[in-house]
Order: structure tokens, then sequence, then C-alpha cells
């Protein structure tokens, strides 16, 4: 059996969570035994030769998901959305059922309040959504670390708690500061996922 959503968010201040991105059903095998399992977009620069995530498209995020799903004994599987798949709440929802159908647990999105709603509605048609904050690659302009003057970092928080209130089970944190990570922390309920964000996050991601 392999692990919940319920397995993952109990981890919370108890025990590191264990985050690998895995595309294919080899990569799957060599590594699922790790908590989970997160089909990126990343998929497209790795192995389709992008050079970016935003020509990573629906159907591309299919075909990654249900070659890890084909393989997936025991990690939970979290399929990003890819970019422009989510400006609605319709397209969200549609999208959303489309990589669970493909064998996904849950799904990713980027972004803080301004998609606190498609966020609330990704969740309210049962469907599990896993936070991004920090540096978002599908609109990033520039790679530079994440709240480092005051107002970017209260932004952060603030944006962390509206995301959990909206429905999120956990939140990856990329290029946060540790300390602004830490807090994020102590004071949200749902995990958080640090890429680049120091020590205190409730676990890593390894971008492979």
């Amino acid at each position: 059996m392999h692990k919940t959503i319920k397995d993952i968010t109990e981890m919370k201040g108890k025990e590191k969570i264990t985050v690998l991105t895995g595309y294919d059903s080899t990569m799957v095998t060599l590594c699922d035994q790790v908590d989970v399992i997160l089909v990126g977009d990343s998929a497209g620069m790795v192995m389709l030769g992008y050079k970016d995530t935003t020509s990573v498209t629906m159907e591309d995020m299919i075909r990654f998901t249900t070659a890890v799903k084909n393989a997936r004994k025991d990690s939970l599987i979290v399929s990003d959305l890819p970019i422009n798949s989510y400006q609605t709440k319709e397209d969200a929802v549609a999208n959303s059922l489309k990589l669970i159908q493909a064998g996904a647990d849950a799904v990713k999105l980027e972004g803080g309040k301004e998609i606190a709603k498609i966020i609330t509605a990704i969740t309210e048609a049962g469907i599990h959504v896993m936070g991004h904050l920090g540096l978002l690659p599908q609109t990033a302009e520039k790679y530079t670390v994440q709240g480092k003057t005051r107002e970017d970092a209260i932004e952060l928080i603030n944006d962390s708690k509206i995301i959990t209130e909206a429905g999120v089970f956990s939140i990856v944190l990329e290029m946060v500061t540790s300390q602004v990570a830490k807090i994020i922390t102590e004071k949200i309920t749902v995990p958080t996922i640090g890429i680049g964000s120091g020590k205190d996050c409730d676990g890593q991601v390894l971008v492979v």
C-alpha cells in the first residue's frame, strides 16, 4: 500500500519528509522508497530537452504521470500542473482531474493569494493540492533568493497562511531564506518542503 496524504501530513514536526522528482518508470523503480515522488514540470528540461518549464504541456505531464504510476509501489505521487493549465477554476479542476486519472494522488501549482480561489476549487472537487511559494519557475524572470526584504518576507508568510486556509496539504518553499522558511514552517499547520530553503522545513526535495 502506497503512502497517503494523511501519512505525509502526520509527519510534520516528527519526521523529515523525503521528496524526489521522478519522470519515468526506471527512475521510480530505483527511488520508490522515498515519501513523495514529484512528477515535476522540470521533466520537460530533463527528459525532453526544453530550455525551461514554460514549454511543458498537459499531454507531457499526463504521459510522465502515467509512467511513474505504472512503476510506483510505496511513494505518494504529486504531479505538477504546467503553466497555463490553471488560469481559471474550470481549467484547474479539469486538468487536475486528468492528472489524477493518469495516476497522481495530488497536484501541485505555483502561487500565493492570487490563486487561493483556484486551490479551493480544486480541493472542493475532491483533489488534494500541494502549494508552491518562493521562486516560481513557471513565471520567474530571474533565479534569486526570495524573502530577503521585510516586505517580501511578510508577503511570503501571509501567502503561506492564505493557501493553507484555501486547502493545501503541503507547501513547497523554493529558494526562500532559511529564516523565513523557518517562520513559515512554525506558523502553518501543514508540512513545508524545501528546495534550497534551509534545514528547518519539514522535508526536502531533491530535483534530478
